[in-house]
């Protein structure tokens, strides 16, 4: 760059600036631009709580994703906060809906063992190993 490298001050700005839900669809638009899913590729979805994401002090608890992870590629595809009041429950089907699951395999743990998500991944084309 012609002034040097960005400051973290400056790489925060440009952050905070960015909306999450845009940024997200780019991302996944880019992603698919790259990526040659075959038939039969495996997208695990699972949960996870953000380590020291809480504050002991405040009123902010940690904070839990639920992400969709292409076991063949190694590449996360996208993540969806769950709302602090919520479960993964409400989560995954936002996240099944910004993802291209046409001959996919998705598996999930129990806690998305649910027929309203079972039938999206159907209605999108996928195959589903649920536990």
């Amino acid at each position: 760059m012609p002034n040097g490298r960005p400051t973290h001050d400056t790489i925060a700005r440009v952050f905070s600036r960015l909306k999450p839900e845009q940024f997200q669809k780019c991302f996944l638009s880019w992603i698919q631009s790259i990526s040659c899913f075959n038939p039969g590729e495996v997208i695990a979805i699972d949960g996870k709580t953000l380590r020291h994401s809480y504050d002991r002090g405040g009123e902010q608890k940690a904070i839990h994703m639920v992400s969709a992870w292409a076991t063949t590629h190694r590449l996360v595809l996208g993540k969806v906060k769950v709302d602090k009041n919520s479960t993964e429950i409400t989560a995954i089907p936002a996240l099944l809906k910004v993802l291209e699951l046409n001959g996919s395999i998705v598996t999930i743990d129990t806690m998305g063992c649910q027929r309203s998500i079972v039938k999206s991944i159907v209605e999108q084309g996928g195959d589903y190993v649920i536990t």
